[in-house]
């Protein structure tokens, strides 16, 4: 866990501007975490937890040197790799810089942008799987 949260420390908390109050919540410990590494070395994680709405996955973050190393994506696909076979609906908050990512593996923006810790999102959801 110490690895995952320097990893949004410096992702979110520095290089966004993110309130470190906001960061970190109380669904640290109920949430499944990833990390994912390039050579041996922790360079992105993303989390997912069970909602009353279906799957949510939250906090995907992979350290700005390693953004066009598939690091994202080889998390992100691990992670729909374990929930998708949970048979429930998969979402998430997307920044709005990030939603291109998010759309070649499936998801799909709903509703209206909204911001969120001073960042504009979208609420995606995964409208077919792999």
């Amino acid at each position: 866990m110490d690895t995952a949260f320097a990893i949004r420390q410096n992702v979110f908390v520095e290089e966004q501007q993110v309130d470190k109050e906001e960061e970190y919540d109380e669904f640290e410990q109920s949430s499944i975490h990833y990390l994912v590494f390039v050579d041996e070395k922790p360079v992105g994680t993303a989390r997912w937890r069970i909602t009353k709405d279906g799957i949510k996955l939250e906090r995907f973050a992979v350290l700005k040197e390693y953004r066009n190393a598939k690091a994202g994506r080889t998390v992100l696909l691990k992670v729909l790799e374990d929930v998708i076979p949970l048979g429930k609906k998969i979402y998430m908050n997307a920044q709005l810089s990030a939603m291109r990512f998010y759309e070649r593996e499936g998801f799909v923006a709903e509703g209206e942008m909204f911001i969120e810790a001073n960042i504009q999102h979208y609420r995606m959801v995964l409208h077919h799987t792999q």
